[in-house]
């Protein structure tokens, strides 16, 4: 019988060991203004985050491709992300991207890595109240041009990243800002192109103008293309430099603004 019991005690400890702790999360909507630079009173940060290599969907039968993926730990947990609260067959717990966004490494941007052809959706996972939350990175869209303009993440220098033209995330205090739409029911039609000297006033590429927004406040404003505006990006680069500076209204906004009945010698450094 002793025999037996301490048989069965090594059987438990060993498939403990073997085991993995896991939890399914499902996330939850962005709530404008909030705080996600939290502190954190343990030794140890709660992430982990590791990394592994998986193989890609090749392009061609011959073909083999790799890819870096990450998985992450909470404390002692895996994260696992149901993206559809009426398939919960579809869970994930391997991403294409697991960015920390604040000093505290408290708040983990995160993006899926299967996303069979479209972009992945991103999520925050952030610590609340002592507890993991995940917050999700959507806004639905209708714009004809969506599948062109929706690049995933772009880092905007050292300031932050921009997430599809919907959302600018700092990447110091992970605060989260919702990037006014020129029309509320499709993301902006434009690429990212310059940022103000401040780091605050976004503008956009779009097909014939250019779409300013001043994420912080929300306020925006649009500069049709004048007579003479080259084709070429990198033409059009060095055209704005010379004939645009960035000028501030009323409100201390920065604003890309055609320099007109004057001779101001623009600084290089206000585009960069």
């Amino acid at each position: 019988m002793k025999i037996s019991i301490c048989a069965l005690l090594l059987t438990v400890l060993i498939g403990c060991q073997n085991g993995k702790t896991e939890k399914i999360y499902l996330a939850r909507n962005l709530v404008t203004g909030e705080d996600f630079n939290t502190y954190t009173k343990e030794n140890d940060n709660p992430f982990t985050v590791l990394k592994a290599i998986a193989t890609k969907k090749p392009k061609k039968s011959t073909d083999q491709e790799f890819a870096e993926v990450y998985s992450v730990k909470f404390r002692d947990t895996t994260i696992r992300i149901q993206p559809n609260k009426a398939d919960k067959d579809m869970v994930v717990d391997k991403f294409a991207l697991a960015q920390f966004v604040n000093t505290q490494k408290t708040c983990l941007l995160v993006q899926l890595s299967d996303n069979s052809g479209l972009i992945a959706p991103f999520y925050l996972l952030t610590l609340k109240n002592d507890q993991l939350e995940v917050v999700k990175l959507y806004r639905a869209s209708t714009g004809k041009q969506d599948k062109k303009v929706t690049k995933g993440m772009f880092r905007v220098g050292n300031a932050g990243y921009l997430i599809n033209n919907d959302y600018f995330i700092t990447n110091v205090n992970a605060k989260v800002y919702t990037i006014k739409r020129e029309r509320p029911e499709e993301r902006i039609q434009g690429e990212f192109f310059l940022k103000s000297a401040d780091k605050q006033t976004l503008v956009f590429l779009l097909m014939d103008s250019f779409y300013e927004v001043h994420y912080p406040s929300g306020e925006t404003f649009t500069l049709p293309f004048p007579v003479g505006v080259p084709n070429n990006k990198s033409a059009l680069y060095s055209w704005i430099q010379t004939n645009f500076s960035w000028q501030k209204n009323n409100k201390g906004i920065y604003f890309l603004m055609e320099n007109k009945g004057n001779d101001r010698i623009v600084d290089i450094k206000e585009f960069k």
